[in-house]
């Protein structure tokens, strides 16, 4: 496998009258300061962020999916990017705080 750790962020945009999606709440700037994360810290040949479709969870806020571990995580925000790759990508430790709930 080419990477240990693969980051999907959703960046699905509806069309207006439709419900929020994350692709409008800054999904595109996620995926960017993720991108930028990743390579300022030398990660960027085992971790790959990147653009996803919908991940059904938009009434959580903006949404991604980190594997192979498929935890998925709520309502992020630019704030959390750095706290994300620290806990998750580099300790292995899934954000609680964000983590969505499973039911």
């Amino acid at each position: 496998m080419k990477f240990k750790k693969h980051i999907f962020i959703c960046t699905n945009e509806r069309a207006a009258g439709e419900r929020v999606s994350c692709g409008e709440k800054h999904g595109l700037a996620l995926v960017a300061a993720f991108k930028k994360s990743l390579l300022d810290k030398g990660l960027k040949t085992e971790v790959r962020a990147q653009r996803a479709g919908c991940l059904d969870a938009c009434e959580t806020g903006p949404t991604l999916v980190v594997y192979p571990e498929g935890v998925y995580y709520r309502n992020v925000q630019l704030s959390d990017v750095e706290e994300i790759i620290q806990k998750h990508i580099v300790e292995n430790t899934p954000v609680e705080r964000l983590v969505l709930p499973s039911s």
